[in-house]
């Protein structure tokens, strides 16, 4: 599957980019789209933000598990990679933002691709929120990513018993984040669906309103 992403085609909700203080950039997952995920600004309550969430070729990021080998998920997730890493410089050198008042979130797939471009990006962001996701590639074979997030909160939350992404890769990504000096907070819910709970989204909102858990 040749999938190839444009950084274009976005949907924004909230505040106007133009004069917002900080912005929430939201990845959708597999088989969902940028408006199913900005629905969750909803439950957002912050007047001053933006949200921001592009929309996948075909509502995929890349064709396979995330922990199928990297080769496999190519070209499609160099494709998505780069479109949050345009999106984040078109938010900090277009309209301004400090790479502090930048936020992250996303869900399955799309927490998956947040993750892995923060881990490749490191700096000081607002915040990062990994809703049932992990960092991408094959079992035992993550790289060292390097750098330093300068105690950025990287929230992880996940089902202990997801079918999609399994326990421990989440708490291998936690590992890795604590090793690239983030400030993480991960929680493993108990029999839980694959889904997003309330729980969560106090996390997200606690962070978005005080920069920490």
């Amino acid at each position: 599957m040749n999938l190839q992403h444009d950084p274009n085609k976005t949907v924004t909700q909230g505040a106007p980019l133009e004069t917002a203080q900080q912005v929430v950039l939201m990845l959708h997952g597999r088989g969902a789209s940028a408006q199913d995920i900005l629905s969750l600004s909803a439950y957002l309550p912050a007047p001053d933000f933006a949200f921001l969430a592009p929309q996948a070729t075909q509502s995929t990021w890349y064709p396979h598990s995330f922990m199928a080998p990297i080769e496999a998920n190519e070209p499609g997730l160099s494709s998505a990679l780069g479109v949050v890493k345009t999106l984040v410089a078109r938010l900090h050198d277009g309209f301004g933002f400090a790479y502090e008042n930048i936020y992250l979130l996303g869900f399955s797939q799309g927490a998956c691709l947040a993750l892995e471009y923060v881990a490749r990006n490191p700096q000081r962001y607002g915040g990062v929120f990994g809703l049932s996701g992990g960092l991408i590639g094959p079992e035992k074979l993550l790289p060292d990513y390097g750098g330093d997030l300068r105690q950025t909160p990287v929230f992880l939350g996940c089902s202990d018993v997801d079918p999609h992404i399994p326990k421990a890769r989440v708490l291998e990504s936690e590992k890795i984040f604590k090793d690239l000096t983030a400030n993480v907070l991960t929680k493993l819910y108990e029999n839980f669906s694959h889904s997003v709970n309330d729980d969560e989204l106090e996390i997200v909102n606690r962070v978005i309103a005080t920069g920490s858990f």
